[in-house]
């Protein structure tokens, strides 16, 4: 498979290279990888720290600035940060109103982040932790015991760092955060599997004529496989899998999410696709958000993320963000 690399060894390294030439208003740490906004600790700010594998861009070093993340710490390729980088990122943006810790649901990240927050906390800074899990498509896979933690990462911590960006307590971030999980599921589909940079070929293998049926983001499988079928028969099949589980008592926010390698183009034909499903269902949108955000390398395919929300979750969905991968407001 071509790449635009140099060596697979330091994929990672050079792409923060690349981020810290491109954002001068972010502390990009190569060697010790963490990426921080260049102003924190804000004084009195309570401080968001995410993180997970590599090869999900922008998610999360890309969501890093004001209205957002505080620092985000990238793995190797699908593979969880240490908990050394998120003790740093952690004491890095802690202006002594204690820290949130975003972690997606998948085995390394919660272990890690576990360990991170115990040796946080024994170095004096108040932690607390939300776990997102808001894949419908399985219950367990090969990287989680649960739900997978996909979509609704991106809308936990846009709404969570507005909140923090108010200048809200760490108790109340951390509520509005779990809120924001509960009232969020995610459905994905493949079209074409991903390569990783160390493998040099696709992760899994999916004969051209046929789509994985809730796929994971690192290509773990879904429900069921089936001969390709039209964006209109995707979108049916993806939103009633999340109606199934989610009853839309409010408005939704809606995240048409590309894997990465599928073009804006089919992203917006799908929008419109998954728009229709939920008119007919009687689903009020809120906002829509179209584009690649949680990435799975070169994957050719899309998932589905609806959030509930209230008056106040939407009024933070709309507050100013400035980050690299989302911004609007400033």
């Amino acid at each position: 498979m071509k790449m635009l690399i140099n060596v697979a060894e330091t994929v990672v390294a050079d792409a923060l290279r690349g981020m810290a030439a491109a954002h001068p208003e972010l502390t990009v740490d190569v060697e010790n990888r963490v990426i921080v906004r260049r102003d924190a600790p804000v004084a009195g700010k309570v401080g968001l720290v995410s993180g997970g594998g590599s090869g999900h861009e922008p998610l999360h070093g890309g969501f890093v600035g004001p209205g957002m993340l505080s620092a985000a710490c990238p793995g190797e390729v699908f593979t969880s940060p240490v908990p050394d980088q998120m003790v740093r990122a952690a004491a890095a943006v802690d202006s002594g109103a204690g820290v949130l810790f975003i972690v997606k649901n998948y085995t390394g990240d919660v272990l890690n982040f576990d360990m991170a927050q115990e040796l946080a906390e024994d170095e004096g800074i108040r932690v607390a932790k939300v776990l997102v899990n808001d894949d419908v498509a399985v219950t367990d896979s090969l990287y989680t015991a649960g739900r997978r933690g996909t979509g609704a990462t991106l809308f936990v911590e846009k709404i969570a760092g507005a909140a923090a960006e108010e200048g809200r307590p760490l108790e109340r971030v951390e509520a509005l955060a779990r809120q924001v999980n509960e009232s969020s599921r995610s459905f994905g589909v493949a079209l074409a599997p991903c390569t990783t940079p160390a493998k040099g070929s696709p992760t899994f293998e999916l004969p051209p004529g046929e789509l994985e049926l809730g796929v994971g983001i690192h290509g773990e499988p879904g429900r069921e496989r089936r001969a390709m079928m039209t964006s209109r028969e995707i979108a049916d099949f993806s939103v009633d899998a999340i109606l199934e589980d989610l009853d839309p008592r409010d408005p939704v926010l809606v995240l048409v999410n590309g894997m990465g390698a599928t073009p804006l183009l089919e992203l917006y034909g799908f929008n419109a696709e998954v728009q229709r499903v939920l008119g007919e269902r009687g689903v009020p949108v809120a906002r829509t958000l179209v584009g690649n955000y949680v990435t799975s390398l070169d994957m050719a395919g899309a998932s589905v993320t609806l959030c509930r929300v209230d008056e106040e979750l939407l009024r933070l969905w709309d507050a100013p963000v400035s980050t690299a991968g989302l911004r609007w407001g400033m």
